[in-house]
């Protein structure tokens, strides 16, 4: 069975887009689309897709408009932001909210379709070159912390590895594979960090981690 997508965004040029590359997927089809968030919001109540992708930018409602919307009626649907480079700012409150994950407009084919199964496996797919752009507007703009230690609980040795493993983009499997370990124990040392750092995805918490300098990207 394939997993039904909404796609929300103001340009037609891009939903098109979009469509054509999720056409030639055996995992993915579209059964929606939507110009804006309040649009979004409707047709999610509509058609319950199984995952987003969302604009950021778009007018009437904006894309983390919509997405502090559906975490108010607490969905669990998985959201993916489109963004371009210039949103930074934009993206990372969408990380902050809630969002699984994030994709830029001109990605290739093959990275959408690894974000989009990272979050429909409740993962996240972090590019660390795209994260460090990311993380510098954001390390700008917030005063740096005199103690990580007062701020969280510490994190273990194990939790510090694969929360900088998670923050490089690797996926569960492949932190498992590294550390000679099961992919269900690298689950579990996840949940204990969100646990710890108080967040509910791997976006959070490696934004979390970054700003408060427990990793590195």
């Amino acid at each position: 069975m394939k997993h039904n997508v909404l796609i929300v965004d103001d340009h037609f040029v891009v939903r098109e887009g979009l469509k054509l590359i999720l056409e030639t997927s055996e995992e993915y089809q579209v059964i929606g689309e939507a110009e804006n968030g309040q649009v979004a919001l409707q047709r999610i109540e509509q058609l319950k897709p199984d995952i987003i992708l969302m604009d950021l930018n778009m007018p009437v409602m904006n894309g983390i408009e919509a997405i502090e919307k559906l975490q108010e009626q607490h969905s669990s649907i998985p959201i993916v932001i489109l963004t371009t480079y210039n949103e930074d700012d934009l993206m990372i409150k969408g990380l902050t909210i809630g969002a699984k994950g994030y994709l830029l407009k001109d990605t290739k084919r093959e990275h959408l379709f690894r974000t989009l199964d990272s979050a429909i496996r409740g993962e996240t797919l972090l590019q660390p070159e795209i994260m460090e752009i990311v993380f510098q507007a954001k390390r700008q703009a917030t005063p740096k912390k005199q103690s990580t230690s007062n701020s969280f609980p510490s994190l273990s040795e194990k939790e510090k590895i694969v929360l900088q493993a998670a923050a490089y983009g690797h996926r569960s499997k492949e932190i498992a594979f590294d550390m000679g370990i099961a992919e269900r124990t690298v689950k579990a040392h996840l949940t204990n960090i969100y646990n710890k750092l108080g967040v509910d995805s791997r976006a959070q918490a490696v934004a979390i981690a970054v700003e408060q300098g427990l990793v590195h990207i």
